[in-house]
């Protein structure tokens, strides 16, 4: 018998574990892990350092990085953001720091300090932590407590908080109950690509615009013009770093295309076209007027050797032969075609794509319990009370960049808050 249990021993699970510790020290709470190992997201998150958070310190600005859940994040981020974030890792001895992108990780560069912050934590508030405790039912009792059965032990708690992540068993159980869970789609992931144009230069990486413009699909045998549906299907666009692979393109333009784009791209079954303006500064209109300029000043050079943009060498030798000019011809010697040819490839360059890869091991997933059946205030589930969710198990999904920590530490937060001011001290202790 305990006060609460917490499903999930990932980050959401430990922050709300020890945050009603806090708040409330004689509760007894435990947490179920149905693996051996706790944190293993932590522990490989932002390559192995932990991105802990995101340096976006006022809830207007931070609730942009949310595809799923930017209106319902709003108030939570007023009461617990990436401030109250690193005050609580910094006030236990783990300095963070903030780099040139927002992101913010450990001083260490470690994700073990987080690691052990927390299991130094949970010890010091007498938290018991269970692992190989896979859970295989959950149900409201008589008495208004909840039972929880794994593969070893029946548990009983006043309280149940699951932060129990994307675990399709978890989410069938909820559904059998009465919830609406939104089915989960990936979010977060990177474009396969095999095209000569990328093939071989792996590394390069370059601002750049994408876009991906409607495409159509098929249902029942009848075409469907996205086009003709602009609410449901828009053209997705992105800017920043794009990362050339050996799978295709990655980076941060790609990461955040994949997540706003989670649904829409799920319908193409990841099949479909991008679009890479690889100097955004320049219209395709424009690169062709300043490339005729660069025709008349540099007539007796050739073309692969100028290279007349700000881009890596290697990716413009392949553009310039993608538009079908020759290694030893002149800018004197390129016709009209070749140069309106080379104009696209640099700002209007097409890619098919044809699948996706994980983004590392850093899996997210679009989908969860609907957002209308949580009370955002508390995080507690509408339909049912005492229970509780924090972390990726609702439809919340953020894009790269410690979005989907700050959403797991929130959630935790506030709902560990509200259980801690419940009385649910047991009579016989």
């Amino acid at each position: 018998m305990f006060d609460v249990i917490v499903a999930g021993g990932g980050a959401a699970g430990f922050y709300s574990a020890i945050q009603m510790a806090e708040h409330n020290p004689n509760l007894k709470i435990a947490i179920l892990e149905r693996g051996k190992t706790v944190l293993s997201k932590v522990k490989i998150s932002g390559g192995g350092r932990c991105n802990v958070t995101q340096a976006k310190f006022f809830a207007q600005e931070l609730v942009e990085g949310y595809p799923r859940g930017r209106k319902e994040l709003l108030g939570p981020f007023h009461a617990h953001a990436p401030g109250d974030v690193m005050a609580f890792f910094e006030e236990r001895g783990v300095p963070l720091k903030i780099e040139e992108d927002g992101r913010i990780f450990p001083k260490s560069d470690s994700s073990q300090s987080i690691i052990d912050c927390f299991l130094k934590e949970i010890e010091n508030h007498g938290i018991q932590l269970l692992k190989n405790s896979s859970i295989q039912d959950f149900k409201k009792l008589e008495n208004g407590h909840w039972q929880v059965t794994t593969r070893n032990t029946d548990y009983e708690a006043r309280i149940l908080l699951l932060a129990t992540g994307s675990n399709t068993r978890i989410w069938s159980q909820l559904q059998n109950m009465g919830h609406s869970i939104v089915s989960p789609v990936p979010s977060l992931f990177t474009f396969n690509i095999n095209d000569d144009r990328i093939k071989g230069i792996p590394g390069i990486s370059i601002d750049a615009t994408v876009e991906i413009p409607p495409k159509k699909i098929f249902s029942s045998n009848i075409s469907v013009e996205l086009k003709s549906a602009p609410k449901q299907h828009p053209v997705l666009e992105s800017e920043g770093p794009v990362l050339i692979t050996h799978w295709g393109l990655s980076g941060p333009a790609i990461l955040k295309l994949s997540a706003w784009g989670a649904r829409i791209l799920e319908d193409y079954k990841y099949n479909f076209r991008i679009t890479v303006n690889w100097t955004p500064e320049y219209s395709t209109a424009s690169m062709e007027g300043f490339l005729r300029e660069v025709k008349e000043v540099e007539a007796k050079k050739t073309v692969s050797r100028t290279q007349a943009i700000s881009i890596p060498k290697r990716l413009w030798i392949r553009l310039v032969s993608a538009a079908g000019i020759s290694k030893e011809l002149r800018w004197g010697e390129v016709n009209k075609e070749q140069l309106k040819n080379l104009s696209e490839q640099l700002t209007a360059c097409s890619f098919k794509v044809e699948g996706k890869s994980t983004f590392k091991e850093e899996f997210v997933t679009a989908g969860g319990v609907d957002l209308k059946e949580i009370n955002f205030k508390t995080f507690e589930s509408k339909l049912f009370p005492n229970l509780f969710f924090a972390g990726e198990i609702i439809n919340v999904d953020g894009i790269t960049g410690g979005y989907n920590f700050q959403n797991a530490w929130t959630g935790a937060y506030l709902a560990a808050k509200e259980i801690a001011s419940r009385n649910l001290l047991q009579p016989d202790r």
